[in-house]
């Protein structure tokens, strides 16, 4: 049984590749071509990118950590060379009326030197910290992407005709293509705040893991919009505009395309 539970206690980065290729057929198969199946596409690729790259991540930087301890131990030993041979006599420089001085500028050496030190011991998790920020920065432009996709996508207009103008965007969606279409488009952003959880859960670094939460709040801030979208669209058209020969299609994500509580979630399939 523990190993059934264990299962559930971190992130699967290939489920979540599973999951961004199954999303990208069904898109294919309800849209063809369309430039929203490029972008899962893209995601797809993304995701499988991450795998290798959250993996390097976790591993220690062999080349990096030799050459930092390469340096520290060339550093303890200068010291240790210098010092025997300075000459000092302690029994003067602690009478000399320039004592307090003195120890101020060694005492000062030696937090400039612990620094150093300290510096050089953070670079590999510094460097780790790079790579995991400019994915997840990646990440970040995508879900802008995905949410460009749905802009021009106004349920309004279906229960509101009007004129359109030489500058109106091309809508030729049915009201239930238009439902599947921003439901997808809200899938993408969790599989995309998903993808970037991947990449911090074994490397709890918290710059990086503050850049995955803002990731997270992002796409559950767009992915908001597209709910209230989708609701307009179900109070709008009803249930009866559902064909019922068609199989419900699974849901991928859950937790960053869920509505507002009380907001009833509309029964969208196919």
């Amino acid at each position: 049984m523990s190993s059934t539970h264990s299962t559930y206690r971190s992130f699967d980065a290939e489920k979540i590749v599973e999951t961004t290729a199954s999303l990208e057929r069904r898109i294919a198969e309800r849209f063809g071509d369309a430039g929203l199946r490029k972008i899962a596409a893209e995601l797809n690729q993304v995701a499988r990118e991450a795998v290798v790259r959250s993996q390097a991540i976790r591993e220690p930087i062999v080349s990096v950590r030799v050459g930092i301890w390469t340096v520290v131990i060339a550093i303890i030993a200068l010291i240790g060379f210098i010092t025997p041979r300075s000459k000092l006599d302690w029994h003067n420089f602690v009478q000399s009326s320039d004592f307090l001085q003195n120890f101020d500028a060694g005492l000062e050496s030696f937090v400039l030197l612990g620094a150093a030190l300290l510096s050089l011991v953070t670079v590999e998790s510094r460097f780790k910290r790079n790579r995991a920020l400019k994915a997840i920065h990646e990440l970040r432009a995508m879900a802008h992407i995905i949410d460009m996709h749905q802009l021009t996508k106004d349920p309004e207009r279906i229960t509101r005709s009007g004129p359109s103008t030489a500058s109106s965007p091309r809508r030729s969606l049915t009201p239930f293509e238009l439902g599947r279409y921003l439901d997808y488009c809200s899938e993408l952003l969790s599989l995309a705040s998903k993808i970037g959880a991947v990449y911090v859960q074994d490397f709890p670094d918290p710059t990086a893991l503050a850049a995955a939460d803002q990731l997270a709040t992002l796409t559950n801030d767009l992915s908001r919009t597209i709910w209230q979208k989708i609701m307009i669209l179900d109070i709008a058209t009803g249930p009866e505009s559902q064909p019922a020969s068609s199989p419900a299609e699974p849901r991928t994500t859950v937790a960053a395309d869920t509505p507002r509580e009380g907001a009833s979630v509309p029964k969208l399939g196919g």
